[in-house]
């Protein structure tokens, strides 16, 4: 098999376009490449053109590629019409494993053999996902953080059946797309960062069904603490400045031994109708009547906002 280098892509095949999939096809476009799409939903191509005109100002603010065009888009009449010519293929279905195993199987067909193939699941393993396939040597998984147009994490990491060079072309094309993509060593369930996010939400879950804080609190003291650090650097990183000129050496002989008895101590929430309805309520008064897309939008500004504001000078970012 002949493969094109990642830098010589011009024309992308998107499956299933909801919000991960119409983000990855908004961020495509930014990068100059044409998008096939495919979604069996009726209202795919209006869906999609809205989600690609709200993504756009953001795009053009952090720069567009040479060749971009936010209107080098079309919806194909049948999943094989879309990959059939595609020289890299992003699938986006629903994450439900029966699903996605059909899915890919019927993309591997249609696809040429070549063809990098990449899964957007956020939980499921893909040597499960690629079982059907014909060709499961070039099917990897690239997992997103929404929005994936704005934020540069993608997961990367192959199956049982991958071939390294199929996982080492997928990191070559996410990089020529700005992403930063992160290749796991060995196939993990949730894979790394929604491993840690849930880490997180399940203490925040725990604290409010303790009634010690609100929801509003919760995520004001991620927010206005810690979250804050998080947008230049990782926990490990975090924890080397906090050991002052002794560095994370001196960070654990510090505060060691307590952190492993804060981690006994850490709740285990379970999520029962009432607590249910309290963090939805929580939620409600914490928006004050905003909606999803007022919501959205400023999020989306603020991302825009604080990756213009680091643009390289995160710390140890010249190592990145």
């Amino acid at each position: 098999m002949t493969r094109p280098p990642a830098e010589d892509i011009g024309r992308v095949a998107v499956i299933g376009t909801g919000t991960i999939g119409a983000g990855w096809a908004a961020l495509f476009l930014a990068h100059g490449l044409e998008v096939v799409a495919w979604d069996p939903a009726p209202d795919a191509r209006a869906r999609l053109a809205a989600a690609i005109e709200r993504a756009w100002p953001a795009l053009e603010r952090l720069g567009l590629a040479p060749g971009a065009d936010a209107t080098r888009w079309s919806v194909a009449p049948s999943l094989a019409a879309a990959v059939g010519s595609a020289e890299f293929v992003q699938e986006n279905g629903p994450d439900r494993e029966a699903l996605k195993i059909d899915l890919l199987a019927e993309i591997d067909a249609a696809t040429g053999a070549d063809v990098v193939i990449a899964s957007s699941t956020s939980v499921l393993r893909i040597s499960r996902l690629q079982s059907r396939c014909r060709h499961p040597g070039r099917v990897v998984l690239g997992h997103p953080f929404n929005p994936p147009q704005l934020v540069p994490l993608v997961e990367v990491v192959g199956g049982e059946a991958s071939d390294a060079g199929a996982v080492e072309w997928a990191m070559a094309f996410y990089r020529r797309v700005g992403r930063y993509p992160v290749r796991l060593a060995r196939e993990i369930d949730s894979h790394i960062a929604n491993r840690l996010q849930a880490a997180l939400w399940r203490e925040a879950i725990h604290i409010v069904a303790e009634g010690v804080a609100s929801v509003a609190d919760v995520d004001a003291a991620v927010a206005r603490g810690p979250g804050l650090r998080w947008a230049l650097m990782g926990p490990f990183l975090t924890f080397h400045l906090g050991g002052g000129a002794a560095g994370l050496e001196g960070f654990l002989d510090h505060f060691g031994p307590g952190l492993e008895r804060e981690w006994e101590r850490l709740g285990k929430p379970r999520m029962t109708p009432e607590l249910r309805r309290r963090i939805v309520a929580g939620v409600a008064d914490e928006i004050g009547g905003r909606d999803i897309d007022t919501l959205a939008g400023k999020r989306d500004a603020c991302l825009v906002a604080l990756l213009e504001a680091l643009d390289g000078r995160r710390p140890g970012a010249e190592k990145s």
